[in-house]
Parts: structure tokens; C-alpha cells; sequence
């Protein structure tokens, strides 16, 4: 556990970087700050591993007061991602990972297999080695710079915006592949980022900071979500906010629509004779969904390069938020469901989940109406 104990950060012109900041992070999970430009979150972050000295207060891990411990052996048991990978340009792929252990003193060979054993681990493949980091794409580099921090198994990680300068789809992928890695390892990390979508993603609990360095609200996502604790923390969770909480409430197991399909290949004919609502779903032999297609869009036979691929695939089981969207985001206006293979189960509409979206709340909203008839 890391434990910030009215922690402060006060810089001799008189700015306040953090003032007496108060939080803890649990052991193994993910505590996610994030919060305005300027609001402490990266100053917060650098001083858990001391590279910025706190002016007050004291942090904990595992119950040892930080300050008390020597700097560099602070430092060789935290693993520490930046926003850029940080990379040494002139060492290979192998050599970078395997740089805090070969410091610890292990051997070349033994820092060499954990690296390649890390790089399978991180999805890189093993001929990435020998390569320099100017070979490697960015989302590629910031991979590297995942699996260096690992390389001497440390309990403690800090991360420092480490996806932020990758496209959107990259840095998605990144944040799976993260994820996946959390729940093998169990780590303590600290995450720094200024995206609330990300901080909703990948946090098991999340600090919205304010200017200065104050703690406005640390909860779990879907508390924050659906409870911000005043306007400052509505707002910088955005106005969308009871949309994503649907993310965190699982789908109940719908009575599907059955939904005729064909393969690539058919004829406009074949597709007219089983569409529905102007729309055809296309699948594979193992009844994978492909894509939808309307009929009068086939010169001969369905291509590939006919189908409108457009909307979310939703797993049976998954968020009411993505089988909501995957109903909205449809060209045909029905989600389509799948099985954990892939394959098709059958295809729903928005009026559907949302019955079950309101039939949830109703509950709720009675418990708050006989709360508020309740005598005081």
C-alpha cells in the first residue's frame, strides 16, 4: 500500500504544486490520479519515488516512511513509465529491458531470458530484440518501456501519462494489453493521466485532484460516475457521465431476436429474400458477423468491400453499455450479439435495453422517494 499523509508541495515563489494531499493506494490495484492541468498530479507522482522532494507531510509504502530510505534503493523497487517510453537510443531493444536488473547485479544472461521472456509478455515478438528503439513505432516503444519497468519484478509502479502520445487506436490497445498484464501480476500502481476516459478504464480507484494539488473525490468508477461528490467533480467527469456508467452494470441475458444472415458470395437476390428492414447481416462460415449490406448495393455477389462495417459487436453477458451502443451505432438500428467465439446469437434494439435500464433504476428511485417520505 502507498499512503499519502497530508502531503504538501510548496515551491520557495510561493506556488502550491500539492497542498496536504491525503489518499491511499491499495495493494495490487490501480489508483488513477487525475484532474486539470496544474492541478499536482505528476508532482504527486515523482514524489512517491523522490524525484521531487515533498516540503511536508509523509508517504508511506508498506508502511515505511519514503523518506527514511535511501534514494536509489527506492528507486531500483519501482518500476517507472513515462509519457515518451524513455528509451536509451543506443542500446537494443534487450539491453533497455533489461537495464535495472543487470544495476540490481543479476547476470547478462539472466537479465537477457527475463527481458525476452517480458517481451512475449508485453506482445512484442522475440525479433524485436536486437532492434533499436528509432525502429520501433511509438505504441511499439511505450510496450518496452512497460516491460523495462517489470523487468525486476517490482512490487510499486508509477505511470506517467505513458499512453498519451500514441493515436487513439494504439492507445487503446495499449490500455487492453495493460489491463490483461494487471490481472497476471497484481501490481500497486499509481497512474497519472489528464483523461477521464482512461482514468474510468483502467482505475480501481480513481482521485480527481484539484488546482493545487487538493483531493477533490477518490472512489471506485462507477461510484464517481454516478455520485460526484460536488459540480467541480460533475463537470470534469463530463455531462455524459450516466451514459459511461453503464459500462460498470452487466446485461442481463436478453430474449434475443433470431437474425437471418448470408455469406459472402450471395447474390443480390438471396440477400433481398432475407432481409429485414432494408438490411442483411453478413457472417462467415462459423457464423461470425462481417458486416451488414443492403440489398440494392449488390452489383452480383456480396464482396467484402460492400459491407458497412459500422457498430459495436457486443458479447452476451458484457455492459449494458456496449450492448446499448452497439443497438445505436448499428447502420441497421440492431445491435448484434455474439457468443464468447464470436458467433452470432442474434440482434436487439435500443428500446430493449433501455426497458431494462429503466426497470433498474426503478428500484433505486423508490428507495430515495420512501427516504424523503420517511419522518424525521
Amino acid at each position: 500500500m502507498i499512503r499519502f499523509d497530508a502531503v504538501s508541495k510548496h515551491y520557495p515563489d510561493g506556488t502550491k504544486a500539492v497542498n496536504e494531499l491525503t489518499f491511499e493506494a491499495p495493494t495490487g490495484q490501480i489508483t488513477v490520479l487525475v484532474g486539470p492541468s496544474g492541478c499536482g498530479k505528476t508532482t504527486s507522482l515523482r514524489m512517491i519515488n523522490r524525484m521531487i522532494e515533498p516540503t511536508g507531510g509523509r508517504i508511506w509504502i508498506d508502511d515505511q516512511d519514503t523518506a527514511s530510505m535511501d534514494e536509489t534503493e527506492l528507486r531500483r523497487g519501482i518500476g517507472y513509465v513515462i509519457q515518451h517510453a524513455g528509451l536509451f537510443p543506443h542500446r537494443t531493444i534487450v539491453a533497455n529491458i533489461a537495464t535495472v536488473p543487470r544495476l540490481l547485479g543479476w547476470s547478462k544472461r539472466k537479465a537477457e531470458a527475463r527481458a525476452l521472456e517480458l517481451l512475449e509478455r508485453v506482445g512484442l515478438p522475440a525479433g524485436f530484440a536486437r532492434r533499436y528503439p528509432a525502429q520501433l513505432s511509438g505504441g511499439e516503444q511505450q510496450r518496452v518501456g512497460v516491460a523495462r519497468a517489470l523487468a525486476a519484478d517490482p512490487p510499486v509502479m508509477l505511470m506517467d501519462e505513458p499512453f498519451s502520445a500514441v493515436d487513439p487506436v494504439v492507445r487503446e490497445q495499449l490500455q487492453d494489453e495493460f489491463l490483461r498484464l494487471q490481472s497476471d501480476l497484481g501490481k500497486t500502481i499509481v497512474f497519472v493521466t489528464h483523461d477521464i476516459d482512461e482514468a474510468i478504464k483502467l482505475g480501481d480507484r480513481v482521485a480527481v485532484l484539484r488546482a493545487g494539488g487538493h483531493l477533490a473525490q477518490l472512489a471506485d468508477p462507477a461510484y464517481l460516475l454516478a455520485h460526484p461528490v460536488d459540480d467541480f467533480v460533475a463537470d470534469f467527469v463530463g455531462k455524459d457521465r450516466g451514459y459511461r456508467a453503464l459500462s460498470f452494470q452487466a446485461s442481463r441475458h436478453y430474449s434475443l431476436t433470431r437474425e437471418a444472415t448470408v455469406p459472402l458470395g450471395a447474390t443480390a437476390a438471396q440477400a433481398t429474400a432475407a432481409a429485414r428492414g432494408g438490411w442483411i447481416l453478413v457472417t462467415d462460415d462459423s457464423l461470425h458477423p462481417l458486416g451488414w449490406i443492403q440489398p440494392e448495393r449488390i452489383t452480383a455477389t456480396i464482396q467484402p468491400e460492400m459491407l458497412q462495417r459500422g457498430g459495436t459487436v457486443a458479447t452476451v453477458g458484457g455492459s449494458l453499455r456496449n450492448v446499448l451502443d452497439a443497438a445505436l451505432s448499428s447502420p441497421s438500428r440492431r445491435g448484434v450479439i455474439v457468443d464468447n467465439q464470436g458467433a452470432l446469437l442474434g440482434t436487439i434494439r435500443a428500446h430493449e435495453v433501455l426497458v431494462e435500464i429503466e426497470e433498474r433504476a426503478r428500484p433505486e428511485l423508490q428507495l430515495e422517494d420512501a427516504a424523503e417520505e420517511a419522518p424525521s
